[in-house]
């Protein structure tokens, strides 16, 4: 196993995309799987073209409009609890590698993935207290076999209330608001607030009236059961709450219902669309490594310690480890586990990230796992995946030359209503499609289906739901995983998020894209003279009470708007009165770049951060030094 990860530790030096795999194409494709998983009125933009309008009277017997959203995997319905996670997955995979995702030209795309989903959650949330879970019932839609576009299946719409309680739906609902609400914190303020307002809303919801949804929306029970209960949920949602708001309130919540909800009392060894308390556990750890929550630092460390027995327990240094085929997939359930590889190897990810940020490496009971092994045992379930396995197929739709093609999937198995508008009935659907041993008329690119079995077997059969069929939550955590992988590490992933600007089709130039306006209290500094090469900026981005003190975090990103590469920066900080992240202290009162960065090269940024009780600190460049191009080289004091 040693020998394993060395080599890919190796494969990993080598640079981006390597190994034979090209993670760019891999993660253009898993976004592109949601334009085909669209629900409601298709836009002018939609890269789908087999696709077309359905449910657009979805909500309309309820009295709410409820058209939008996503289909969650082969069939027609809605169903609210795995859409929610699978928006929470994808704004966390921008959240942390959005830059990755802007240098590649997939952040736009990514974000309005996002937003289609929310746009729908926002519209099933039409009262404090009253949450739409679902549309259509799968017991009726799985009775049929036809597109969207011609389905005929009941589309009853059902919801929960302060009457019908349902805490997990509530609450992971939440979760994935107070995460979109960070991804369009800087892009759309206003979208951003609205979402947190919901978020905030429904959290309250969920916590006052406590109960399983799947005891309210029983419809649900037979296809998403909440087994894990609601605890894992309330708990997921307190923590996206205070990282979207850096609010002391959640902080509380998290660490003083940790015993109560289980937080610091289960031990995981799965991450998934009902089972949530392994990404609580990580980002609590990622808060311990911040140095948030001093006052409850013993409980934060708990959290750690359950994160690292998920981790151990994945990278095979537990003691009690995940099970993996002879091919090497760490492997759950013979149904769709796919699902908890992708989940896995993200948190598998940006742990290593968080480690890597703080230069810490992971106490297993079977030794020591450095963040680069663990980076490199995320990239091996990767690459399993699109295609380095027993069977050398890409269990990727599009992706590769050997792949599935006949997905259990409804759209994708019936001709395209565009091509053929002829009304497909609900059984006549199995007759002339579902039963066909033909490739699918239309290829589904970037769905990830189920999966091989526990010994690497895979039948590509349609009626093989188990292991065909795709899922929105299946892409969700993979995103972040590829961007990683396609676009490189060298940030600081403890630093406080700002996920860049990126439109879509057309991407506008960067003097016409839209730029946020700065709160009350955020007060950018002025950028650096003219002359300089180097644009620096300061914004505050939290504030939070403790003991009749106000602290603030500070933002500052400092930019290389040169055509030449910037060395040896020396910052000099005045009035400094806390805690500093991402930057070297070389003497008294004078920094330089992290550890981990050597200079900016042309466009380049990097970005720091500082707490203290008061008003910004006075930065400003000391000196620099530009690399020669051709004869020119210059030097600024």
């Amino acid at each position: 196993m040693a020998s394993f990860l060395c080599i890919l530790v190796v494969a990993l030096s080598i640079g981006g995309a390597v190994a034979g795999h090209d993670y760019g194409d891999a993660l253009s494709k898993s976004i592109l799987f949601y334009e085909a998983q669209r629900s409601g009125a298709l836009p002018n933009n939609q890269r789908v073209n087999w696709r077309a309008d359905s449910g657009l009277h979805d909500g309309k017997a309820n009295g709410v409009d409820l058209v939008g959203g996503y289909y969650d995997a082969g069939d027609n319905v809605k169903f609210g609890l795995p859409m929610a996670f699978t928006i929470t997955m994808l704004s966390w995979s921008v959240i942390e590698y959005g830059k990755q995702m802007a240098s590649s030209g997939e952040l736009g795309y990514a974000t309005e993935a996002i937003k289609w989903g929310t746009d729908y959650l926002l519209k099933a949330h039409p009262e404090p207290d009253v949450l739409y879970g679902e549309v259509g019932d799968g017991n009726s839609d799985h009775y049929c076999w036809n597109s969207p576009e011609d389905m005929t299946t009941p589309r009853q719409a059902y919801r929960i209330d302060a009457n019908h309680p349902g805490s997990d739906l509530a609450g992971e609902t939440a979760a994935a608001m107070a995460a979109a609400s960070i991804v369009f914190r800087r892009s759309n303020p206003a979208y951003s607030n609205e979402l947190l307002s919901h978020s905030r809303q429904l959290f309250t919801f969920a916590d006052k009236y406590r109960g399983k949804y799947d005891s309210s929306i029983t419809v649900a029970q037979k296809y998403y059961g909440s087994r894990s209960g609601y605890a894992d949920e309330l708990l997921w949602a307190a923590t996206w709450l205070h990282e979207a708001t850096g609010e002391q309130f959640y902080m509380n919540y998290l660490t003083g219902n940790a015993g109560p909800l289980g937080g610091t009392g289960w031990a995981m060894t799965e991450f998934s669309w009902d089972v949530k308390y392994a990404g609580v556990q990580i980002l609590a750890s990622k808060f311990l490594m911040q140095g948030r929550g001093k006052e409850n630092e013993a409980v934060l460390r708990q959290y750690q310690d359950k994160a690292e027995y998920f981790l151990c327990a994945c990278v095979q240094k537990g003691n009690q480890n995940v099970q993996r085929t002879p091919g090497g997939l760490l492997f759950w359930q013979k149904w769709n586990n796919i699902q908890f590889v992708t989940s896995a190897s993200f948190l598998i990810s940006v742990y290593s990230d968080y480690l890597t940020s703080a230069g810490n490496s992971l106490k297993c009971p079977q030794g020591s796992v450095q963040p680069s092994e663990l980076l490199a045992f995320s990239k091996s379930q990767i690459d399993y995946v699109l295609g380095d396995n027993p069977r050398a197929t890409s269990y990727m739709v599009g992706y590769g030359s050997n792949y599935p093609r006949q997905v259990h999937h409804r759209a994708s198995s019936i001709v395209s209503y565009k091509v053929d508008s002829s009304f497909v009935t609900c059984r006549g659907g199995y007759a002339t499609w579902f039963s066909s041993k033909g490739s699918d008329p239309n290829v589904l690119v970037g769905a990830l289906v189920g999966g091989p079995d526990q010994n690497d077997n895979f039948a590509d059969e349609r009626d093989n739901y188990e292991q065909t069929e795709p899922a929105t939550y299946n892409n969700g955590p993979v995103i972040g995983v590829l961007a990683r992988l396609h676009g490189g590490g060298g940030y600081n992933q403890l630093l406080p998020v700002a996920v860049p600007i990126q439109a879509t089709q057309p991407k506008p130039s960067p003097s016409s894209q839209p730029q946020p306006n700065p709160s009350p209290s955020s007060k950018p500094q002025p950028p650096a003279a003219s002359a300089s090469p180097l644009v620096l900026s300061q914004t505050v981005t939290s504030s939070w009470s403790y003991r009749g003190r106000t602290y603030y975090r500070y933002s500052t990103v400092i930019t290389n708007k040169s055509q030449q590469n910037v060395e040896n920066l020396k910052l000099s900080i005045q009035g400094l009165y806390g805690p500093i992240w991402g930057v070297s202290k070389t003497e008294d009162s004078f920094y330089s770049y992290p550890q981990w960065l050597q200079s900016l090269s042309p466009g380049q940024s990097f970005d720091f951060v500082y707490i203290h009780a008061g008003p910004q600190a006075s930065i400003s460049i000391s000196s620099y030094d530009m690399s020669c191009s051709l004869s020119y080289c210059a030097k600024s004091y």
